[in-house]
């Protein structure tokens, strides 16, 4: 059983604005909760399970979808929840085995096919990121946004992608940069220049971009060419940081 067709939302002035689906969540926590108001607020139906009715008093009076009390790997449950129709599963418990569990079950039971699983594991994520199975690690994730903003030397990476061999790094231009073509920072297939922030606009229109202080540069490297970016843009300001007063 595939997932249902998508229904479309439409702009009143004219114009399509998105496709409206049927989202299942599993787990009515603080994450669970907050997403359906989320979604709902995007125009999607959601149902939501959770094993603890008390769960649902998290979900505030504007909430218009269903609330069940049932677990995610049970079938009537889900069926009952919209398994059958359903677009999208985000299973978000506390429990990394029922998370699990429950998007298998959606994927090979309900052909659902976009799923995601919160995991607290990080060594659990990294093997289900290998198995095609989209993952939230939330306290690995907390923790490199913590280092980072405590620590921050400009090379580390803002994203790593799940072979952790592409990366996205940012870096203000470093003073010798203004005046020059930014593109010069590319190398090849291994340093791209995806983006520039210039005074709080981001831009993509970088092929013809000249340097100018202040601009915040986003780019995409492989993992091995970071030591050539740092030759090339010279020694790191990192973003946001700022001189201590005397």
């Amino acid at each position: 059983m595939g997932p249902a067709t998508e229904s479309v939302l439409y702009n009143p002035a004219g114009g399509v604005l998105h496709c409206a689906m049927h989202v299942v969540i599993v787990g009515c926590g603080r994450v669970g909760s907050g997403l359906a108001m989320a979604l709902q607020r995007d125009g999607h139906t959601v149902a939501i399970l959770d094993l603890n009715v008390r769960a649902f008093r998290r979900l505030p009076e504007a909430f218009g979808g269903q609330r069940l009390v049932g677990s995610g790997f049970d079938r009537d449950d889900l069926e009952a929840a919209g398994a059958v129709e359903a677009d999208a599963l985000a299973a978000v418990t506390s429990g990394d085995n029922t998370n699990i569990l429950t998007v298998r079950i959606a994927r090979e039971n309900y052909g659902i096919a976009r799923v995601v699983a919160r995991i607290y594991d990080p060594r659990r994520a990294e093997i289900y990121k290998r198995l095609g199975i989209p993952t939230v690690a939330t306290v690995p994730w907390t923790i490199d946004q913590v280092h980072r903003s405590l620590v921050h030397d400009g090379q580390s990476a803002e994203w790593v992608d799940a072979t952790a061999r592409l990366v996205l790094v940012e870096r203000r231009l470093p003073e010798g940069w203004a005046g020059r073509t930014l593109v010069d920072v590319e190398e090849n297939t291994r340093i791209k220049l995806v983006a520039v922030v210039r005074a709080g606009s981001p831009r993509l229109d970088v092929h013809d971009l000249v340097g100018q202080e202040g601009d915040v540069l986003h780019i995409a490297a492989t993992k091995d060419s970071l030591e050539l970016l740092a030759e090339r843009l010279g020694p790191v300001h990192p973003v946001g940081a700022q001189e201590r007063p005397r």
